[in-house]
């Protein structure tokens, strides 16, 4: 390491520190949780799953993903404890995930309901996130919304999309996150219309962290998982299978993104990423945390700012560390409507409309099933909906395998019958109608060679039609022989 290297990874490590800092405590909040827990998650994150990760680059911590079942499975199991007693089973099946070398399955997972559950996840966000950033509590007419959490929600956003696009006009704004001016512009409206309109700022809802001033009142943050009541609650295994399975995709998808971005020699494997992944989730329920995933946000922050070695995630969870032990009083000029609006831009960026404009483009064979999964998990669950997407998806490829497996093209009186695939039975109807459209007194040529297989039932229609075909005046030319 020399000198260089170190002043791109400490650069690095700053700027991702500066991003997940109001994303941990946004994600937490979103959560219903105290942010002491996504602060907690980010140290894990940033610190022990990184020294046992095969990737450079990847950062790890709360991901907005999984704000939604965190939100479900808290209200599922009514207990805090559950949940955490959910994620170290979670982790604990993406460890044996590792072992057992699932990882390289991933590739199996359609992308149409990849991109159907991230659009799920931020439209759910969106509407979670919604009445934090009206700071709407509904009773009466005139309790609808805060004016004040408004104005401080629509600043946050106006900044997020404004940023984002002088990012790529400008070096500056690409060093500075978005995030962070955002969370600076709530504390400014706190600052100064303290002094103008006391009354109404002091009804905006802010940041609470707890001041750690010594190890007791630190110890006193950390809640323990209820093993007692977990090994028989059937809600606490679905829970953590539903955290285990969503928490590896994101991952894995992390990484998939993020060779996309870097090179790195060997190749991360995805079996020990798993591995890594489920000792910090196995920790975060064991301390009191939320789940743990790498995140591609984040990981391409790490990048573009010329990380180049673990050192710039390490430096990020220290800083986070830092943060939740010797600034809490700063943080907690934060209001939570900076929170819920940076939460809410990144649900509009998993839900951008650009991505139903280009599942559309691809095709009704891609678009049913992405639309299919976004569905299913608003309205019935994750595990529900990724399923009906998985079949979904394999119904829709196997009608359109099943049409396109046998084609039959006309040049005058002669007619072309080429077989794309393997025929079962099910192709069997499909053959017996385009046969039927042959007329007397022409020739057919059979282009088969696609065709390895070919069940009984293929080879008798076939049978059958050559019998007849010298009776019709038929020529067949590279019949398959029955």
């Amino acid at each position: 390491m020399n000198l260089k290297t170190l002043r791109g990874d400490i650069l690095a490590g700053t700027v991702v520190f500066l991003v997940a800092l109001p994303l941990s405590l946004g994600i937490a909040q979103a959560c219903g949780l105290p942010p002491f827990v996504g602060l907690l998650t980010g140290v894990i994150g940033g610190l022990v799953v990184t020294l046992l990760s095969p990737s450079r680059f990847a950062v790890s911590g709360p991901a907005a993903g999984l704000v939604t079942i965190i939100t479900v499975a808290m209200a599922s199991l009514e207990s805090f404890s559950l949940l955490l007693a959910a994620l170290v089973f979670a982790g604990a099946l993406q460890i044996l995930a590792g072992f057992l070398r699932v990882g390289r399955w991933i590739s199996l997972v359609p992308g149409s309901v990849i991109q159907g559950m991230m659009v799920a996840i931020g439209l759910l966000l969106i509407r979670q996130q919604t009445p934090a950033a009206l700071d709407a509590e509904g009773e009466t007419v005139t309790k609808l919304f805060s004016p004040v959490s408004v104005f401080v929600a629509l600043g946050a956003i106006t900044i997020l999309f404004l940023w984002q696009k002088l990012r790529t006009q400008h070096r500056f704004f690409g060093l500075v996150p978005g995030e962070l001016v955002a969370v600076l512009w709530g504390c400014l409206v706190i600052a100064i219309g303290g002094r103008v309109m006391p009354e109404a700022i002091a009804t905006l809802d802010r940041l609470a962290l707890p001041e750690v001033d010594s190890f007791s009142s630190l110890a006193q943050q950390f809640r323990h998982p209820d093993f007692i009541h977990a090994w028989r609650n059937p809600k606490v295994w679905l829970t953590a299978l539903t955290l285990a399975l969503v928490a590896s995709l994101e991952t894995l998808l992390s990484q998939q993104a993020l060779k996309k971005l870097v090179a790195q020699h060997p190749a991360p494997s995805s079996n020990k990423e798993l591995c890594a992944q489920g000792v910090g989730n196995m920790l975060s329920g064991l301390l009191g945390g939320i789940p743990v995933t790498a995140v591609i946000v984040r990981s391409s922050v790490n990048v573009n700012a010329g990380a180049k070695s673990k050192l710039s995630v390490l430096l990020h969870g220290m800083l986070l560390f830092c943060c939740g032990l010797f600034f809490e009083s700063m943080l907690n000029t934060i209001p939570l409507a900076s929170l819920a609006a940076i939460l809410i831009y990144t649900g509009y960026k998993l839900a951008t409309p650009a991505v139903f404009v280009r599942q559309w483009r691809q095709g009704i064979v891609q678009f049913i099933p992405f639309i299919t999964t976004t569905i299913g998990i608003i309205f019935v669950g994750m595990l529900p909906g990724l399923f009906a997407g998985v079949l979904m998806q394999l119904l829709c490829s196997t009608i359109a395998g099943h049409r396109s497996a046998i084609q039959l093209s006309r040049y005058n009186d002669c007619f072309v019958l080429r077989f794309n695939q393997n025929l079962t039975f099910l192709h069997n109807a499909q053959l017996q109608n385009l046969l039927a459209k042959i007329p007397d007194n022409s020739m057919i040529i059979a282009e088969h060679s696609s065709a390895e297989y070919m069940d009984a039932d293929i080879r008798s229609t076939l049978a059958e039609f050559s019998e007849l075909a010298s009776r019709r005046n038929i020529v067949l030319d590279q019949w398959p022989q029955s």
